[in-house]
């Protein structure tokens, strides 16, 4: 069989900031037809290699090789004309513009000089049939759950009839039933010729759709080669450098303390008449397919969401929150899924979101004590192993990190309750055993830990208990000893599972 040319190149590419090197002469090559993984932990260079490949940054020594030819002052225009299109896992959708808009944006239609509606949107209804979407095209992207927004930035990377799809971690937010449509149209893109660069952390993916792998430890490739007889047990030890070991720590019995949260009849959002129970020291897990009305649960629980019961006994409150501020102060704090957009703010330095939810409290003599508020900082990036400059901004960090602040930024008000939106999601493996661990470890201290995740070995190793939620109840609690991949499955399918509670 003839080798493919590739149709995108990177040739020993350097590239680093501040001083800091991050690409260490690193080479890939993306040919037509095949599916190419890039798999490694956070920070070892990926994402600045994406952004290398599609435009958005220029290496310091080193080549961007499009169609065989070296290309200079690569910019991502360059990359757009020259059929290069990135999913990004941080989504970048105007959430006041519609499907339809955002799906054609920089490549409106125009006639005239005015943009061409009636040509947009039969192009947009075409893209959408392809991955699945069947919303209003004038609904506006706000409007939709994250799941579908990714789905919108995958129809607006499809719009443009690439050459080069660089996909990172597209199924981090889209339930079962979408992903398995995202599988399907990745296997009819190869198939039409179309190079595809596969970034996930879900490697049963990876073996399902991929045929080729890179991996990066570090800045450096460590590995570049067919996936063909490649297990995930190797995988991981191309990506950290060792045997794995159990990604779940050793499951340790819950040391049940008093009733923290008793609801009956409990609505909020698209969450209907739930009954829930839950105790300190407990990990219960809240699992079903995404949209479900999972995270408007927690979100009525915080007081984020107008919320209704019959019963609410919530941290020694007997009614649900009004407010956010209200939770706080009762002892709950959440984690949301979208830790870039709603758990942290970018710009600002990890020492400040690490200090966001204590201000208040870090004050003396009605001025903020520094001296205490820098002791606070150093001690939790201690516990986070944050190594470096806490100035810099949390952007800096790799999504591992950032998710680690995310959750951190909590511990000095000492919650009684943890409410954790897909608290993995997009992470790599030693920084989820990380959290893990720290689950763990709350749980031991005598708080409650709630854990939506769409990851379900998560809800099976790490669970006292799960309640699965099917359009918008829960329609079976599962005791640890019946935990299992087939039983939550088969709830959230609504197939109950023998002997579960619903």
């Amino acid at each position: 069989m003839t080798k493919a040319n590739p149709l995108l190149e990177a040739r020993q590419v350097f590239k680093g900031f501040f001083g800091n090197p991050v690409l260490k002469g690193v080479s890939i090559a993306l040919e037509p037809g095949r599916v190419h993984a890039l798999l490694g932990e956070n920070g070892a260079g990926k994402s600045t290699l994406i952004n290398l490949l599609s435009g958005a940054l220029q290496p310091d020594t080193g080549d961007i090789v499009v169609d065989g030819q070296p290309v200079s002052r690569f910019s991502p225009a360059a990359a757009r004309k020259a059929g290069i299109a990135v999913v990004q896992q941080e989504l970048s959708l105007a959430a006041e513009l519609s499907i339809a808009e955002n799906i054609g944006l920089g490549a409106l239609p125009r006639r005239f000089g005015i943009i061409d509606y009636n040509a947009l949107c039969a192009s947009a209804a075409e893209v959408c049939k392809r991955v699945g979407l069947t919303e209003p095209l004038d609904m506006p992207v706000g409007d939709l759950s994250l799941g579908r927004r990714q789905m919108v930035e995958i129809a607006k990377a499809l719009f443009r009839r690439p050459r080069v799809l660089i996909l990172d971690e597209p199924t981090s937010s889209l339930s079962a039933h979408e992903a398995g449509i995202l599988a399907g149209l990745i296997r009819k893109l190869r198939d039409e010729g179309i190079a595809l660069l596969y970034i996930s952390h879900r490697l049963n993916e990876v073996q399902a759709l991929c045929s080729h792998v890179t991996v990066l430890k570090d800045g450096v490739v460590t590995a570049d080669q067919p996936l063909a007889g490649v297990d995930n047990e190797g995988l991981v030890r191309l990506m950290v450098g060792r045997d794995a070991g159990d990604l779940f720590p050793a499951r340790q019995d819950s040391l049940t303390g008093a009733e923290l949260i008793h609801v009956k009849r409990f609505s909020a959002g698209t969450a209907l008449d739930v009954d829930f129970q839950a105790s300190a020291g407990e990990i219960v897990g809240i699992g079903g397919l995404v949209g479900q009305g999972q995270e408007d649960f927690l979100l009525g629980l915080y007081g984020a969401i107008p919320a209704s019961a019959e019963r609410a006994e919530i941290s020694g409150s007997n009614r649900p929150f009004k407010s956010v501020e209200a939770a706080n102060e009762a002892g709950l704090a959440y984690v949301p899924a979208d830790r870039k957009h709603e758990g942290l703010v970018l710009p600002h330095t990890i020492a400040s979101n690490l200090l966001l939810p204590s201000l208040g409290k870090l004050v003396k003599h009605g001025l903020r004590d520094r001296t205490a508020e820098r002791d606070l900082v150093a001690d939790l990036a201690k516990r986070l192993t944050i190594k470096g400059d806490v100035d810099r901004p949390v952007q800096a960090l790799s999504g591992g990190n950032q998710q680690k602040v995310a959750l951190a930024k909590w511990l000095p008000l000492n919650p009684s309750v943890l409410l954790l939106n897909d608290p993995t999601r997009g992470v790599d493996i030693e920084t989820k055993r990380e959290i893990y661990l720290m689950l763990q470890s709350f749980a031991r201290e005598g708080k409650l830990v709630i854990l939506l995740s769409s990851d379900t070995p998560e809800l099976v190793h790490l669970c006292d208990r799960v309640a699965v939620f099917r359009e918008g109840r829960v329609v079976a609690t599962l005791p640890h000893p019946e935990i299992s991949e087939e039983a939550i499955v088969g709830a959230a399918m609504g197939v109950l599972a023998k002997g579960a509670a619903a």
